[in-house]
């Protein structure tokens, strides 16, 4: 029998225990790049694709999911569409004019064959986390919205859920959307401070960690030249990307955020990390910053931070390894098994 990532038990073995895992996503270029990472990767069970607003509308990023499972051979991946504004309400941020107008650097593919399921996000979460209790991973690569509503629909979803990875803030850093904010975090901090104090198993993924690994303009001509199965589409993908690195931070290449909260995922012994208590600021010109009380003071009265459980916070990467690994995955020309 095939799993749905098409590597067959026999390839895999029966003494193999496949990783269950879901991706929240608003793809978005660099989330592309971590979804085809997850497709080739073997020890994985990808359950489903969730979408979320960020990089593009929700509505765009569901085309995109769809879009993506099905260039990567994976149509029967269920994609479930998820909230189409953030907790609070109104419009979300849409960074098109990082991704293009279509999220994926105007490549401009063909539209999906495929359609999502009628679940919504939070459903389809809810319902695998409880189908499979403390089996599940969660790689959220966008605004938590989705997240959230899973913990305000189960109250028990944060103890099920095995653990949630997620790239979002900066930590003790600038952010990206402005001075005080990383801009996943600044999508929806309401959301954002349901789930880094809901008491789950959190690793969260801050750009202070993602701007260190790189693709310069050498290793993306590598990419392109590599008999990689996604190489080209991502080269083409990245056009784009690259281009408004330059313009934005004189990076010549890309950051990869997305990839690198994948590897946290896959090999978090290639980082170190830091516990406690990340609170949201939610108001004022500081909405969506991140801060995390590191325990070097006792504190004499209780504040905002008190009662709630540590997670864990990246603190310092093994960039070459890091930088490696996806080099690796992205180069790859087939999974094990096709």
């Amino acid at each position: 029998m095939a799993n749905c990532n098409g590597e067959s038990d026999a390839v895999l073995g029966s003494h193999v225990k496949r990783q269950k895992l879901i991706i929240d996503t608003d793809p978005g270029i660099d989330d592309s790049m971590a979804i085809f990472m997850a497709f080739q990767s073997p020890e994985l069970e990808i359950l489903g694709l969730t979408t979320i607003f960020g990089n593009v509308s929700t509505e765009d990023a569901t085309r995109n999911a769809l879009l993506l499972c099905e260039f990567a051979g994976f149509p029967g991946v269920p994609v479930a569409e998820g909230s189409p504004e953030p907790l609070k309400g109104g419009w979300p941020r849409v960074a098109d004019f990082i991704h293009g107008s279509d999220g994926l650097g105007n490549v401009f593919l063909p539209p999906p064959k495929v359609e999502k399921i009628e679940k919504s996000a939070s459903e389809f979460l809810v319902d695998k986390v409880s189908e499979y209790p403390g089996e599940v991973s969660v790689l959220a690569l966008g605004p938590l919205t989705n997240l959230a509503l899973a913990i305000k629909r189960d109250s028990s979803f944060a103890s099920k859920v095995k653990d949630v990875v997620i790239l979002g803030g900066a930590f003790f850093a600038l952010g990206n959307v402005n001075p005080a904010a990383e801009a996943n975090i600044y999508g929806d901090p309401e959301a954002a401070d349901v789930v880094f104090t809901s008491g789950a198993n959190i690793v969260v993924v801050g750009i202070n960690i993602t701007t260190q690994v790189k693709f310069t303009d050498a290793d993306l001509l590598e990419l392109r030249e590599s008999k990689g199965k996604y190489a080209q589409v991502i080269s083409d993908m990245c056009k784009f990307y690259r281009d408004w690195h330059v313009k934005s931070d004189g990076v010549y290449g890309i950051f990869l955020h997305d990839p690198v909260s994948f590897v946290a995922l896959v090999r978090p012994d290639l980082f170190t990390y830091k516990k406690g208590v990340v609170r949201v600021e939610t108001q004022g010109i500081c909405v969506g910053h991140t801060l995390m009380d590191q325990g070097l003071k006792i504190w004499n009265t209780g504040n905002p931070w008190t009662g709630y459980s540590p997670i864990s916070v990246a603190w310092t990467v093994n960039v070459e390894e890091v930088h490696n690994y996806i080099r690796t995955l992205l180069m790859k020309p087939e999974s094990n098994g096709m």
